[in-house]
């Protein structure tokens, strides 16, 4: 069973930076992609971005395009997700999560999503 382990996240001030890592304990390949979603208190559980193992294609909610970057270490097995010009209503646990799908399209659904990590929380703080 491969185990998804979030990091990085912590207080922060509005405008600043954090960068998140998700560590994969071994390479599942037939895994697709990684994905990040959020869940701020008293809201659904929401995508933020994905990236595909091996071509690196991205996908991005609108909320964070232009403010958040994912990328990959194939060799570490760890997608890291560069979060800039945080905003408060950046503030949620930060979940990663496994996907087969090779649709895009379907990044944004977590029932896409077949195992996910504990989380982290991050706080913007204004």
């Amino acid at each position: 069973q491969v185990q998804l382990v979030e990091s990085g996240g912590g207080l922060v001030q509005a405008g600043g930076s954090l960068r998140l890592s998700c560590a994969a304990s071994t390479r599942d390949f037939s895994s697709y992609a990684l994905g990040w979603f959020r869940q701020a208190p008293g809201k659904e559980r929401e995508f933020v971005a994905a990236i595909s193992w091996i071509a690196g294609s991205t996908y991005y909610a609108d909320s964070v395009k232009g403010r958040f970057t994912i990328s990959r270490d194939n060799n570490k097995n760890t997608v890291y997700l560069q979060m800039s010009i945080l905003k408060p209503e950046d503030t949620a646990v930060y979940y990663c999560a496994n996907t087969r799908e090779p649709l895009r399209s379907l990044w944004v659904v977590s029932t896409t999503y077949d195992y996910w990590g504990r989380g982290t929380q991050v706080t913007v703080s204004s």
